[in-house]
């Protein structure tokens, strides 16, 4: 974005160094040529030919000094300048076509001479091109003659201030640009910085997230150990405990079936929690049949009175978010079974427009939110784990529940449907 101006800057300066390095070679040779070429317009005697060529090697010889000492505005400059506008005023004064070498001046007063010296470098030219105009300053013998003099002085004069104007606005843009230039080249380094701050907070980032990921799959692992196997071993150790108070054989037998169909229950979902896949309810049925199995069996084997209830037209809904609202309804029976005693319970599938709401509510003894501990108040490691899940998929988990008076949860998610 930038090279535009970078590259006027150069090129302008490449320009005047070509100048500066074969301009006065150039026109210091035309004027020998035209004023050869004119020698019968204004003829010149054997003694000013010796005088111009003595002139004309002085001036070789300074320039080569000069390309040695080059420093652009100094004493040397300043020497180098006056020195040269004397040898063009002696040349212009035996020929005035060596005034093409004297307009040298013009052009490089403002890059040889210091600011105090640039006008009066550039009147001394001026003086010299009017001289040639009229003739040479060898013809300034009448007052007519010195008035045309003055006259074509005051037109260079008036010629130098539009150049030292037009000099001045080179000048100025020229350093516009080197600030623009300058600036640009602080906002690219302050722009490199900072894409080297974002790569390293890109690096930091990534080790972050793959922490994050590490200590999000243990929370999963977890949550499902706590949702299968936990609760699968629970059951099994209730049908135990009928069966060690049971009256006969048949009913022991009933429930040792009933342990050992959650025991092969369990180990299945611990399998799929191992390897992160769907719960077996979902392995062949939608949602809806899912959570219907889940309920009767769990009523079954509680004897609790449970019911369960869809409302909406049901959806095939993506297997997180399945998985995920049955997790939740598996916890919530489990909670119900071991806490709170219930009677009855009921479970609700809603599908609302772009959400999925579950509802699960027993009419059990209930409980105080406030009056319990900070981390039960969030309702235990059951209901950390269910409101975990539901935030996972953008969803959220409330509870309502007052001592006597049952509990009910809800689990809103939106509805993602199956690809």
């Amino acid at each position: 974005m930038h090279t535009g101006p970078m590259t006027a800057v150069r090129g302008s300066e490449q320009w005047w160094a070509r100048f500066e390095r074969w301009g006065p070679y150039a026109l210091l040779g035309t004027g020998l040529v035209i004023s050869a070429a004119t020698s019968e317009v204004i003829p010149m005697d054997r003694a000013a030919w010796t005088t111009v060529a003595l002139l004309v090697l002085a001036a070789l010889g300074l320039q080569v000094w000069w390309e040695r000492a080059a420093s652009g505005p100094s004493l040397a400059g300043t020497c180098y300048f006056f020195a040269r506008w004397a040898i063009a005023f002696a040349l212009t004064w035996l020929n005035p076509f060596f005034a093409f070498y004297a307009i040298l001046g013009y052009f490089t007063a403002d890059r040889l001479l210091p600011p105090p010296l640039v006008k009066p470098g550039l009147f001394a030219t001026a003086v010299v091109m009017a001289g040639s105009n009229v003739g040479g300053m060898s013809n300034l013998r009448s007052w007519t003659v010195w008035a045309v003099f003055m006259a074509v002085l005051g037109a260079h004069l008036g010629m130098t201030a539009v150049f030292a104007r037009f000099a001045e606005k080179e000048q100025e843009q020229a350093d516009a640009q080197a600030a623009t230039i300058a600036e640009l080249e602080r906002t690219n380094a302050a722009l490199q910085r900072a894409l080297d701050e974002n790569a390293a907070l890109h690096t930091q980032l990534l080790v972050q997230a793959r922490e994050a990921g590490v200590a999000d799959e243990r929370r999963r692992l977890a949550a499902e150990i706590h949702d299968t196997i936990a609760q699968g071993l629970t059951g099994i150790i209730a049908q135990l405990q009928v069966v060690a108070n049971a009256p006969d054989l048949p009913t022991a037998r009933t429930h040792l079936d009933r342990a050992a169909a959650l025991a092969r229950h369990s180990l299945g979902e611990a399998r799929r929690s191992v390897h992160n896949l769907a719960p077996v309810a979902l392995e062949n049925d939608g949602l809806p049949e899912a959570l219907k199995s889940t309920v009767a069996e769990w009523g079954e084997r509680t004897g609790v009175r449970a019911e369960f209830t869809v409302t909406g037209t049901a959806e095939q809904l993506h297997d997180e978010v399945s998985a995920t609202l049955l997790r939740i309804a598996q916890e919530a029976l489990s909670n119900a079974s071991r806490h709170a005693r219930a009677a009855r319970v009921g479970v609700t599938l809603s599908f609302l427009g772009d959400e999925v709401i579950l509802d699960i509510r027993d009419d059990g003894r209930g409980f105080d939110l406030l009056t319990l501990p900070e981390r039960t108040r969030a309702g235990g490691f059951g209901l950390v784990g269910m409101r975990a899940r539901a935030e996972r998929i953008a969803g959220c988990l409330t509870v309502e529940s007052e001592s006597g008076r049952g509990t009910a949860l809800s689990a809103r998610v939106p509805l993602v449907r199956h690809e």
